[in-house]
């Protein structure tokens, strides 16, 4: 019998993580067909058409987000969301999401940290804040380091001396797999 249950659970890890992208593909674009093929005359539709507007439509507010004017009416609204109770807690936890997602390419080099939290204990962490540190404990030592929990969406953002930081050389994604998969990798076959 365990047996059985070992080798079910197998095949669960072997399928899972495909189907699930799988159902994610499919998912995303039956909704983007479902949403934008309305407003298409029937003689233009054509499957996929969704798909592409969608794509060109994000490419466009991309585009427009970089327009002075655009950028000001965007920031003029995030500031008047940010004015709600409950709204504003929210939108600031996703919008800080996406920044910790989006760790400056600039400065990609020291990015991904290790951080000692004590000799031969080590934990994954992300640079987010050079300043910070210095503002809330005036200490030009401190950084703001961002150290994901592993299995769990969240995280706590450690203060600690530059001297415990060492740069690792791998890249934000990478990083960010180990650290919410606890490390656990899954094998190529």
């Amino acid at each position: 019998m365990r047996k059985i249950i070992s080798l079910s659970f197998q095949g669960l890890a072997a399928i899972l993580p495909l189907t699930l992208t799988l159902y994610f593909i499919y998912w995303f674009m039956t909704g983007t067909e479902r949403l934008l093929t309305p407003y298409v005359p029937t003689q233009y539709y054509f499957p996929g058409l969704g798909i592409i507007m969608a794509c060109a439509i994000i490419l466009v507010v991309g585009l427009l987000v970089n327009v002075f004017f655009v950028s000001w009416i965007v920031s003029t609204a995030n500031r008047q969301v940010e004015k709600i109770p409950l709204v504003k807690s929210i939108f600031g936890a996703i919008r800080d999401t996406l920044t910790v997602f989006k760790i400056s390419e600039k400065d990609s080099s020291k990015a991904v940290v290790s951080v000692e939290i004590k000799p031969d204990m080590h934990l994954i962490g992300f640079v987010t804040a050079d300043l910070v540190g210095k503002e809330l404990f005036n200490d030009d030592k401190k950084i703001g380091v961002y150290v994901p929990l592993s299995f769990q969406i969240g995280g706590y953002t450690l203060y600690v001396n530059r001297d415990q930081v060492t740069k690792l050389d791998i890249g934000v994604e990478e990083a960010m797999r180990i650290a919410l998969t606890g490390g656990v990798k899954a094998k190529n076959t």
